[in-house]
């Protein structure tokens, strides 16, 4: 038997942007835990903004776990938060609000600035950098410098060693700024792994004395803000699709426009402004190639017969993906099937 440790993550109940907790359990097997063997466990929640001190018992259910490539015998264990009887959801418990569909694939492009003594990894003390242009995908010292692409780099690793599918980094438009990209299938997958490998990033910059930035416009004026762009299918996108079921989810997302911004993460107003690509937060507009629409249309969607998947660029870096996966679905189901 090999003693594990188990880092047991949850969200816990701050608003509007929950904030991720972690303990560590020591249990033995005989080999790496499947999700199954995992037990239940407790904790404070009158720390966390979940419950009251003289009722004070959460319950942390397992949903998802991955090998932790920075701790020997580790194992990531990302939980849903459950009352007290282990069975009913906390009211803080979005996963549980996200529609179960195995056909809903969820693509996110986590953006997000690296900070160091209150400013972003590369800015001078005081000032600015030279305006944006050289930096997206850039390379060179001067153009992304050596501490971050270290870090990134690093936990490009920790992700793949835990078997999240990332699916890539890129460093980002604003110096200091980078991406990366998470995709799963299933409505919950994706929107888990990005919880964890946002999880992963901030304890890797901690050893490094760098705080991750996930705010989504921290810099103001004539800089990018950080975004996290929703690109999602169903399988009746895929397989069936067609102009007429398009347009009518294109007017669902427009008739539902508040209810999606409402959840798509906070202060997105300083972001979405319709400048630095991004559409104006209060209209909905969707085009082909177009950067700067609420909703991105793929040229292979059109060319395959509006059949495939569509890129829902209104969410921003701080934004929950349980809540934003779950307001999509919702939208979708609104639609009759071709």
């Amino acid at each position: 038997m090999t003693k594990y440790k188990l880092e047991y993550i949850w969200l816990d109940g701050y608003t509007p942007v929950p904030n991720l907790r972690s303990k560590t359990k020591i249990a033995a097997y005989e080999a790496f835990p499947t999700l199954e063997q995992l037990p239940m466990w407790g904790f404070d929640g009158s720390s966390t903004q979940q419950a009251e001190g003289r009722d004070s018992d959460c319950m942390l259910k397992p949903v998802a776990v991955f090998p932790d490539g920075a701790r020997r015998n580790g194992a990531l264990v990302m939980c849903e938060v459950m009352m007290p009887d282990g069975v009913t959801p906390h009211p803080s418990n979005t996963r549980a609000t996200v529609l179960d569909d195995p056909g809903a694939w969820f693509g996110f492009e986590q953006e997000y600035f690296l900070y160091q003594d209150g400013r972003p990894l590369g800015f001078p003390a005081d000032g600015y950098p030279a305006p944006q242009g050289r930096y997206y995908c850039g390379v060179g010292h001067a153009a992304v410098g050596d501490l971050a692409r270290q870090i990134v780099e690093e936990h490009l690793d920790l992700c793949l060693e835990g078997g999240i599918n990332h699916e890539g980094i890129n460093a980002e438009v604003a110096k200091g700024q980078w991406e990366f990209q998470i995709f799963g299938k299933g409505s919950k997958r994706a929107a888990d792994e990005v919880w964890v490998a946002r999880y992963l990033l901030m304890r890797l910059c901690e050893k490094y004395g760098i705080d991750v930035e996930f705010h989504c416009k921290p810099v103001r004026g004539d800089w990018n803000g950080s975004g996290m762009h929703c690109n999602f299918s169903t399988e009746a996108m895929r397989s069936k699709g067609g102009k007429a079921y398009f347009e009518a989810l294109m007017a669902a997302f427009h008739e539902h426009m508040e209810e999606h911004i409402a959840v798509y993460g906070p202060d997105n107003h300083l972001r979405l402004t319709g400048l630095h690509e991004t559409q104006s937060i209060d209209k909905f507009t969707y085009g082909i190639a177009d950067r700067g629409s609420s909703i991105r249309i793929p040229h292979s969607f059109v060319n395959a017969g509006h059949k495939g998947y569509l890129e829902d660029r209104r969410p921003n870096s701080q934004g929950d993906p349980y809540q934003i996966a779950s307001r999509v679905l919702r939208t979708i189901s609104q639609v009759p099937l071709p």
